[in-house]
């Protein structure tokens, strides 16, 4: 079978599948990023900004809030008035979404379009930041962002037109850039406009006016594509900050020893780091509780892996690795979830991945318990391989290796830990 070494990926599903996992976190954020990115798109247009321009902005504007970690983060921006209270005087979200976005390469032009998207204009002040030139885009993003906000959901929006104007234009030349809310007035009096941003089609509308732009990433590319998700993923709670690497590497492991050619191990090393994506949608507040969890608690965990499968689904390009990611949590007797896969429909790699989140799970420390040693993690995973919840075969090619590949775990995961470590203490340059 011929391996696919390069990949070519629409940059907007790619964007999409982010925003739509990150507002999975709470009904009341759902849809924000999409609304954002299209509210900025039409102030582009009206402001003249040149295709890339607009481009980089719709990317910022879907991207955001990437840095607001928990939902406590993500509900404090749902406040008009938000509290900037620290000694850089920007957002702490803006700072660590800063850190994310530049550490990745396709997007490290917009990260000072989100660093900056809250400060206010205050009278031209806010043209500059500590000698830095803030991008007119963070400015339009900053206006998008709180015309969002003031919708209110439970209301038809186009009667909320005239509050929502007045609010913002009380607002120029002191919270926002008056040019940007000159073009915003222009658009609050068309009705389609209003209606496009509430659509809940909007994932075709954004497409169109972004444009299908792919890029092309080989095996290294999509690696790297891997680890930024992931510590989008992980980032969230030093708890967790390690764990998708933890399985990455196991997996990487796992396949090398069992075979698989060094492009195939690439990929299942990518589904490691992707297999928890759907954890966006769980609250920060329940993969930190020390104690055991409620029964709603555990159905929420659960869905997790549903929402990976249907968010990657969205890349074109991407679904053999999509289902090898997302099938982690399926048994070989049919009785896991979320889709209650037996075996005939498990591919090995699918099943490599659920060895390697069991096997990381158990032996990194958790909030309620400290990691296992080599043969309580054995004793599990065999039980586990004789109940049919994981494969057999390749328990024993981890038992048979297990010394190699737990350094393996560990080199990542303790090389995980520096990197959160600088993400969440270190200054603004990557």
């Amino acid at each position: 079978m011929q391996v696919q070494e390069s990949f070519d990926i629409s940059l907007i599903d790619m964007i999409m599948c982010l925003a739509d996992a990150m507002d999975l976190v709470s009904s009341k954020v759902s849809g924000h990023h999409k609304r954002v990115a299209y509210i900025a798109a039409k102030l582009a247009d009206k402001l003249k900004l040149s295709g890339q321009q607009k481009k980089q902005l719709m990317m910022a504007s879907a991207l955001h809030d990437v840095g607001a970690l928990s939902l406590e983060e993500r509900l404090d921006t749902l406040d008009f008035e938000l509290d900037i209270a620290n000694e850089l005087g920007l957002s702490k979200h803006s700072v660590l979404g800063y850190r994310l976005l530049d550490n990745f390469s396709p997007f490290k032009e917009i990260a000072s379009i989100v660093l900056y998207h809250h400060v206010d204009w205050e009278e031209g002040a806010g043209a500059e930041f500590r000698g830095e030139q803030i991008p007119q885009q963070s400015h339009i993003l900053h206006l998008a962002d709180r015309i969002d906000v003031l919708i209110e959901k439970e209301v038809g929006v186009l009667k909320q037109v005239d509050r929502i104007r007045d609010t913002v234009v009380k607002e120029a030349g002191s919270k926002f850039l008056p040019e940007t809310v000159e073009a915003f007035s222009d658009l609050a009096s068309k009705d389609f406009f209003w209606l496009n941003a509430i659509s809940a089609a909007n994932n075709q509308l954004i497409a169109d006016e972004f444009g299908r732009t792919k890029i092309s990433l080989d095996l290294d590319g999509l690696y790297n594509l891997g680890k930024f998700f992931s510590q989008i993923i992980d980032f969230r709670s030093h708890f967790t900050a390690t764990h998708s690497s933890g399985v990455a590497a196991s997996a990487e492991g796992l396949a090398d020893f069992i075979g698989l050619s060094f492009q195939q191990v690439r990929r299942v090393k990518v589904a490691g780091y992707l297999h928890d994506l759907g954890k966006l949608s769980v609250p920060t507040e329940i993969l930190e509780k020390p104690d055991k969890l409620t029964d709603n608690e555990y159905s929420l965990i659960q869905e997790h892996a549903y929402y990976t499968y249907h968010s990657l689904a969205s890349i074109e390009g991407l679904d053999e690795i999509s289902k090898w990611a997302s099938f982690h949590h399926e048994r070989l007797d049919g009785k896991g979830y979320p889709f209650q896969y037996s075996a005939e429909k498990l591919p090995l790699e699918s099943r490599i991945i659920a060895v390697a989140d069991v096997f990381t799970a158990i032996t990194e420390d958790r909030p309620y318990r400290e990691g296992m040693d080599s043969q309580q993690a054995l004793n599990i995973l065999e039980d586990m391989a004789r109940d049919e919840a994981l494969d057999e075969e390749i328990v024993l090619v981890l038992k048979n290796n297990y010394q190699e590949i737990d350094c393996l775990r560990k080199w990542a995961q303790e090389h995980e830990a520096q990197e959160y470590k600088n993400f969440s203490t270190g200054g603004l340059s990557s």
